[in-house]
């Protein structure tokens, strides 16, 4: 199957969905809640998740969504939920073919907090389920940093299309990897279908632009690699990871941002390896946080697994429960990093 018409829902959907969250990130005010498990999440995650979904609904009704935020606590607080939809309705393609591709505009405030709901779905092995993030890096996104709004589709439990939509990444996929968010021509789309390749598109406000293909770097001498891991010490051991670059011989600074851009970025060539090693026993990996940047990287040339070597399995629900870490590389030496990985976690 192509999914040629998944993969032009879920770029169109994403790209206006970043419409809102780039004007809330420049925005000082992001009405900021704290979720039960303290996680920060803003007008920005409910707005965009709304709009993903509407669409997601408009174009596959019978498909699962598995969406990270849900409605009670705007229903507890209607100024913020108004505030939310007054951003939602405002949030439209220049382009009247593509923003009808889409379902066009949300029509009430009712119908924006069930779309926020139908992100209800537990997952599983079985059928059509979507993974959405619609703010992947949400501290990132507060602080001013890199965030990505990312979607995933699932089909029996494999991914098979993967968009992630990075506002502050630059559009060249020749530009040197960086945290750095300032300056012009920023805003990328990346995009990937299972065995068919993987994409990069700058963002537009509008209809699609042109995708060039994307390809891991080859790389010779892995003591000249560059890795990526998370900005926050509480998503991955900093520690642990500093130890495997030595072992690497690797003397580069780790460059560290926030969200799935990560992913998009070592794809494309601009970094080379994503180290993010587990912080605590117990900790599951969301779905949502890796479908899309699993599947882009994998169509890129690289490889992705976890930490002892095993494909990520997002067949299980809403969590990664059969994996611990990830690791992804180009494939010529994701073996090395691999057995480096097992060493130093092995010492443990």
């Amino acid at each position: 199957m192509s999914y040629t018409q998944e993969l032009d829902i879920a770029l169109l959907a994403v790209q206006r969905a970043t419409l809102l969250t780039h004007k809330v990130f420049h925005n000082n005010a992001k009405g900021t809640l704290s979720k039960d498990d303290h996680s920060p999440v803003t007008i920005g995650d409910f707005g965009a998740q709304a709009l993903i979904i509407s669409a997601l609904r408009h174009n596959f009704p019978n498909d699962e969504i598995v969406g990270e935020e849900e409605a009670s606590s705007l229903r507890d607080n209607p100024s913020l939920a108004e505030q939310i939809f007054a951003l939602v309705k405002e949030s439209k393609l220049d382009d009247s073919s593509a923003e009808g591709q889409l379902g066009g505009p949300i029509k009430d405030l009712d119908a924006m907090l069930a779309a926020i709901d139908a992100g209800n779905s537990s997952g599983g092995s079985k059928g059509r389920i979507w993974a959405l993030d619609p703010v992947d890096g949400t501290k990132g996104f507060l602080r001013g940093g890199q965030y990505a709004v990312c979607l995933a589709l699932m089909v029996d439990g494999d991914v098979k299309v993967g968009v992630l939509g990075c506002p502050n990444l630059p559009i060249d996929d020749a530009a040197p990897i960086s945290a750095d968010v300032g300056g012009e021509g920023k805003g990328v789309l990346f995009s990937a279908v299972q065995g068919q390749g993987a994409t990069s598109r700058p963002l537009t406000r509008g209809a699609l632009a042109l995708a060039k293909t994307i390809t891991m770097k080859e790389v010779d001498d892995i003591t000249q690699a560059t890795f990526c891991e998370s900005v926050e010490a509480g998503h991955s051991s900093h520690g642990d990871q500093a130890e495997i670059a030595k072992r690497l011989g690797i003397t580069r600074e780790s460059v560290r941002m926030d969200s799935q851009a990560k992913y998009g970025s070592i794809a494309r060539g601009a970094g080379d390896l994503y180290l993010r090693l587990p912080v605590r026993k117990d900790y599951e990996e969301k779905i949502w946080d890796h479908a899309a940047g699993d599947l882009i990287v994998r169509e890129a040339g690289g490889d992705v697994t976890d930490a002892e070597g095993k494909r990520l399995d997002f067949s299980i629900g809403r969590t990664l429960k059969r994996n611990k870490g990830v690791v992804a590389a180009p494939r010529a030496v994701h073996g090395k990093v691999l057995e480096v990985v097992k060493e130093v976690l092995g010492n443990k």
